[in-house]
């Protein structure tokens, strides 16, 4: 302003300052300019609290922990940690972070809007995507239906949580739903995989879940989830092994389940120098634990047959039969053959090549122990040749129940999975597999990959790289082949993550948490997705800080 101006400004509107100095002036202009320092401060600090909140909320999602952790243990040790290495002042600062229970689930909940937000876009950007999705009962006796999704990104397959809702009515619903209100398309669904085989609701003729997924996307093609059905499998077997199997189960109860009889059990292993000294209970939720029980039992079994005469328990008979023994032992290798192939179905990016090349590895191997069974060998199942040669049992007296048993596996495993060869096989590899009449490719796509596999830099391109990236690298010279490729590998082979998925919600929702809304939690404990916090903490009009 020019001096006259402010003069007549200071005369007309603060005639009560005409008469002070200069140095009042430059005393207020001080003051002035401290107060700007202040409040940029405050406002900066409280910027860095909100983040800071942020990242403690999502350290606390992905550990499945209370929400009320960080103000009752994280906040006070890491006081007492800033106190102890910088000093009682770098501890006051932490105060300022907001931790309070109802802070981090605000905080858990729009980390989890912001993943959510991110899947949905990349599926909506990508061509095709497939899903699988179980339905279990929380410990609030809740309906959870849990469904993940694979879906194209980035020249990758990526696999994510999609959602977890209670069910109040029906899964078809539920599911519907949401692909509606996140404006997904159906159209674009190629594959849904259930566990529910004969289930009417996963898979009734005219009104199941996946009838009328396939009403409004045809293409979408179901499957049963490989790992059931193998389970499913494996169930039957002669009378004599079940006989077996159970009277193992009563031993292991007897002496596992009864804290005195587990005590003492432990201190004969204990004095016999046994490399273990408990034996382990059975689940049948949990897929692996019969083998590790009978292969306990086994190792085990001199310490059972002492510690069962000592009680003098009627069961000590079956421990002092050979045969008994031997049929145990036969069920222990089984088991664990079994138990190795559901490990090799497990896990992620488990396509439909790799899970019918491990069923059909595994169907083979039956013949071939079957036939050395029959010529006196049992060399494939360590624990019972061990048996065998220590006791100087006879191998005829089980030869027979464990050829039964074989075969029982093989004409089942056939029953379950079919004995046909896999179609589309020149999706895996389109150098080394020709293309049959039930491919279904028309003379365009035939000589599209007659001119793929011609060229011999895409075939050293395909050994360098996976399956998938292999295919969404060639898009734009052989689009449609791409298409029908990606619609062969990309369905879900089997309800893996969901049953994993479930694992979580049974630790995150405990009778301790049982009116937790549960979905925000596990989407931060399930995802691979990382929450954009940079962008959460700038949409924070108002910073301010909270308890």
């Amino acid at each position: 302003m020019r001096p006259r101006k402010l003069r007549r400004h200071i005369e007309t509107k603060h005639h009560s300052l005409t008469t002070k100095p200069r140095e009042f002036f430059d005393r207020k202009l001080t003051e002035l300019q401290s107060q700007k320092k202040a409040t940029q401060t405050f406002a900066t600090v409280n910027t860095k609290a909100t983040e800071a909140s942020y990242r403690v909320a999502l350290r606390i999602a992905k550990a499945g922990k209370p929400h009320n952790i960080g103000e009752t243990l994280l906040l006070p040790a890491a006081k007492d940690m800033c106190s102890v290495m910088m000093g009682e002042a770098a501890a006051a600062k932490l105060d300022a972070i907001p931790m309070s229970d109802n802070t981090i689930q605000r905080r858990i909940s729009d980390m989890a809007a912001d993943v959510k937000e991110q899947v949905l876009d990349a599926i909506r950007d990508s061509p095709f995507f497939s899903i699988q999705l179980d339905e279990s009962t929380d410990v609030a006796n809740c309906a959870q239906l849990m469904v993940y999704v694979r879906f194209i990104k980035e020249l990758s397959v990526q696999e994510e949580f999609l959602f977890c809702h209670p069910l109040p009515a029906h899964t078809t619903a539920a599911l519907n739903n949401f692909v509606q209100e996140n404006h997904v398309y159906w159209s674009r669904c190629c594959g849904i995989c259930t566990d529910a085989s004969g289930a009417r609701a996963m898979t009734g003729r005219h009104s199941g879940l996946v009838k009328q997924v396939q009403a409004v996307a045809p293409a979408a093609v179901w499957s049963h989830c490989i790992i059931h059905r193998q389970a499913l499998a494996t169930k039957r077997m002669p009378k004599e092994l079940r006989t077996v199997l159970d009277e193992a189960i009563k031993i292991v109860n007897l002496i596992k389940s009864r804290a005195l009889n587990a005590r003492l059990f432990s201190i004969l292993c204990n004095e016999m120098g046994a490399h273990f000294h408990q034996l382990l209970l059975q689940s049948e939720v949990r897929w692996l634990s019969r083998d590790k029980v009978l292969t306990r039992l086994c190792d085990l079994r001199e310490e059972v047959l002492l510690f069962l005469a000592e009680i003098d328990s009627p069961l000590v008979k079956h421990m002092e039969d050979a045969k008994w023994v031997a049929m145990l032992a036969y069920l222990s290798d089984i088991f664990d053959r079994i138990n190795t192939l559901n490990t090799s179905l497990q896990g992620k990016d488990c396509h439909v090549f790799l899970a019918h090349d491990q069923v059909s590895a595994f169907k083979k191997k039956l013949d071939l122990w079957c036939a050395r069974v029959e010529r006196g060998s049992v060399e494939m199942f360590p624990t019972l040749d061990d048996v065998v040669e220590k006791t100087g049992l006879q191998l005829e007296f089980v030869q027979q129940v464990v050829i039964a048993h074989l075969k029982g596996l093989r004409e089942q495993f056939g029953d379950y999975f079919g004995e046909e060869t896999l179609a589309n096989q020149w999706v895996r590899n389109p150098f080394s597999f020709p293309v049959t009449p039930r491919d279904g490719l028309t003379l365009q796509e035939e000589e599209a990959l007659v001119e793929l596999n011609s060229n011999m830099d895409l075939k050293q391109k395909m050994s360098e790289g996976s399956l998938a990236h292999f295919w969404l690298s060639v898009e734009t010279e052989f689009p449609h082949l791409t298409k029908k490729a990606v619609k062969v590998f990309i369905p879900f082979t089997s309800t893996y993550l969901c049953e994993c998925g479930f694992s979580a919600l049974t630790m995150i929702k405990s009778k301790y948490r049982s009116r937790l809304r549960v979905e925000d939690d596990l989407r931060l404990f399930l995802s691979t997705a990382h929450p954009r916090i940079d962008r959460l903490c700038a949409s924070k009009t108002q910073t301010h800080c909270s308890h």
